[in-house]
């Protein structure tokens, strides 16, 4: 189940605007998505209200009035996160800046309706919500209710707080168990981060067949680590994990990660990579690399990190 939101009707125009702009909000191009969020904001869209906002936060390293003003468009449509942003705006740097945009409430009224709204979904079974409630509330029970309904972010939240060590579990074995299982549950919900750490504790099993399997899911998904990942096995021409030798389709992989320049890790390993994969290929094979890259961009999602909504 998914949060009830206000999604304008929007235009072919302003659909591939906010499309454009998540894409580059999720590679880390604040700045430069925030032209394309604009457009899909201005039409009433309250996702991209919230997007917009948060590209603008995060080029500023603050609340400026206008992502102000996008954060609380997007809340009157019932947009839970805008809300639980402006509930945290005490502790903007604006604040210390003493430049805060005015609001028409105050941060603990947004708390208010966020914890309603967030509250009476849950109530009605949105795992995304339960969620949203342990964001709001910091209750872990939330959380638990949130993966047990099966929210896949959720999940592989609660998995990796387990792998930090988190929660209480008689015998070790119990907490891998646990841990494997919110994973593989994450993974087949969709999550491509949950896919990749699935994908390595099977890999940690020596069961490489499904560790080749999970991580080029995660790759066709768009997840850049799985993509980098998936080249870079496919470089190597005795894999221990039985890729086969595909020089050409690794070549691919690492071209298409140089689109990666706002942020991230990825872009400095690309580039090395590329550069050691190309000594033992042919013009021709690079060629087709190239044309290979090209195809696999333009027949799946766009690459991103996949990073927090909150």
């Amino acid at each position: 189940m998914v949060l009830s939101q206000a999604h304008a009707q929007l235009s072919a125009e302003q659909q591939t605007a906010k499309e454009r702009g998540l894409a580059l909000y999720n590679q880390y191009k604040a700045t430069s998505a925030t032209p394309h969020l604009r457009i899909a904001a201005q039409a009433g869209d309250s996702e991209s209200q919230y997007f917009l906002g948060e590209a603008i936060r995060k080029s500023k390293r603050y609340i400026t009035p206008e992502a102000q003003s996008a954060y609380e468009a997007a809340a009157l449509q019932g947009d839970i996160y805008a809300m639980i942003r402006l509930a945290g705006n005490d502790n903007d740097l604006c604040v210390l800046m003493e430049n805060c945009p005015e609001s028409g409430k105050e941060p603990s009224d947004w708390l208010q309706m966020a914890k309603q709204a967030a509250g009476e979904q849950a109530k009605n079974g949105n795992a995304e919500a339960m969620y949203l409630m342990f964001r709001i509330t910091g209750d872990e029970g939330w959380l638990e209710k949130s993966a047990a309904n099966g929210f896949a972010f959720a999940q592989y939240y609660l998995g990796t707080g387990y792998r930090d060590g988190k929660g209480f579990f008689i015998l070790p074995s119990k907490r891998h168990e646990t841990i494997e299982s919110l994973m593989k549950a994450s993974a087949e919900g969709g999550y491509p981060r949950g896919m990749m750490e699935y994908a390595a504790i099977r890999a940690e099993k020596k069961d490489f067949e499904n560790y080749r399997s999970w991580n080029k899911k995660a790759a066709e998904a768009g997840y850049t680590n799985a993509v980098y990942g998936y080249g870079l096995n496919l470089s190597t021409k005795t894999s221990e994990f039985g890729f086969s030798y595909d020089p050409i389709t690794s070549y691919a992989l690492m071209h298409l990660l140089l689109e990666l320049d706002g942020g991230g890790d990825i872009l400095d390993a690309a580039k090395y990579s590329i550069e050691k994969i190309s000594v033992n290929m042919s013009p021709e094979q690079i060629e087709k690399a190239k044309i290979l890259s090209r195809e696999w961009k333009a027949n799946h999602p766009a690459l991103s990190y996949f990073p927090d909504k909150l």
